[in-house]
């Protein structure tokens, strides 16, 4: 028997586990691409991976903890609450991380699109979810749609910035390999 309290997360089963799985193998998929790109002669420096690297890795697995945080046994509604909290507040410390080290890395230069999917989109993500979910329990309904779609947003946002990396690397690096040698 379900406890009422959490009845409606039951709804959301199959929501969370195709945008868990997801996230998990994006996941997989950004190692084996990093595998793959390892022995492009330019080399990224730390400052940079960390920068633009890292973060699309840690949007892919929010949206999987959310899905998870989402998708367990829970007890009580506030118990998720207060889960979705910790992962909304952590993920907008780690943003403003993110944007410092934008800022300090010198292999890249940002352009707005960047600063959009790098920087902006995910601290309206986590906010959203942070506020989302100090209102699940006094909306209920709403808020549940809301916490969905950040996971989503996190996924929709890692794939931008997964496949941006991509054409940089193959494009711009491919473009400085072809330049002739001085």
């Amino acid at each position: 028997m379900v406890d009422p309290e959490l009845a409606p997360l039951t709804g959301w089963e199959s929501f969370y586990v195709i945008v868990g799985s997801s996230g998990a193998a994006l996941i997989g998929l950004q190692f084996v691409v990093m595998a793959l790109i390892a022995d492009i002669r330019v080399r990224s420096t730390h400052a940079t991976i960390g920068a633009f690297g890292t973060p699309t890795i840690i949007h892919f697995g929010t949206a999987l903890l959310i899905s998870t945080i989402m998708s367990a046994p829970w007890q009580h509604l506030s118990a998720v609450a207060w889960a979705l909290r910790i992962v909304g507040i952590a993920g907008i410390l780690y943003a403003v991380l993110t944007a410092v080290r934008a800022l300090g890395q010198e292999g890249y230069k940002m352009v707005w699109e960047d600063w959009l999917f790098h920087i902006v989109l995910p601290i309206v993500a986590y906010g959203t979810l942070f506020v989302a979910a100090i209102t699940v329990r006094s909306h209920e309904g709403d808020s549940l749609f809301v916490i969905a779609g950040m996971a989503l947003l996190l996924l929709f946002i890692g794939i931008h910035n997964a496949w941006d990396t991509v054409t940089f690397l193959v494009v711009d690096m491919g473009a400085r390999e072809q330049q002739p040698k001085q």
